[in-house]
């Protein structure tokens, strides 16, 4: 595991990920500190991430009361290599909510009617939803063991290999065993 990676294909599948999902796994914080997992369907414009999230849902009030969470897209299980290296994108974001009465916010919801179909139309006009805007400010993206990636920068076009510290192996049998392992 020597070579230097491509990191122009890195970055070109990581920009190419998000577009085998239809929802994310949010990751928000409570006003009191307390986290929570949830998930949302979301519609990407211009490198931002939209979801359209109702007030009974408390992930909705975290990101009213903090304006930052973390993003999930991951490998379904059953199509993963390795259950210990499932490809995984996550992105640290800032959260805005948009005005309702903006054009920009009725764009995106045309948005989210073409990918989602009719059933925006029942929830388009309810008054307790909102919509946000997940802005990636960084992130990092795993394709596998020992193919971890720092993503930074403007848009996070710069790609970084992390490997400041490798996996650990006590002995050389545990290396060799572990090679054996992630073998194709």
């Amino acid at each position: 595991m020597t070579n230097s990676p491509d990191l122009k294909a890195v970055q070109a599948a990581c920009q190419a990920f998000p577009e085998r999902f239809k929802t994310l796994y949010l990751g928000t914080c409570s006003q009191d500190g307390q986290p929570e997992a949830s998930y949302a369907p979301f519609v990407t414009e211009d490198g931002q991430y939209y979801v359209y999230l109702s007030d009974l849902a408390r992930h909705s009030a975290n990101l009213r009361h903090n304006p930052l969470c973390s993003v999930l897209f991951i490998e379904p299980e059953d199509e993963a290599q390795h259950l210990f290296a499932r490809k995984r994108l996550t992105l640290r974001c800032a959260v805005r909510e948009c005005e309702r009465s903006s054009e920009h916010f009725e764009n995106v919801l045309d948005l989210f009617e073409a990918r989602f179909g009719k059933f925006m139309e029942a929830i388009r006009p309810l008054q307790d939803f909102r919509l946000f805007e997940l802005s990636p400010q960084s992130g990092s993206y795993v394709a596998g063991f020992a193919k971890a990636y720092a993503l930074e920068g403007q848009d996070l076009t710069t790609v970084r290999h992390r490997q400041e510290q490798g996996h650990q192996s006590p002995d050389r049998a545990s290396a060799n065993r572990l090679s054996e392992e992630l073998s194709p």
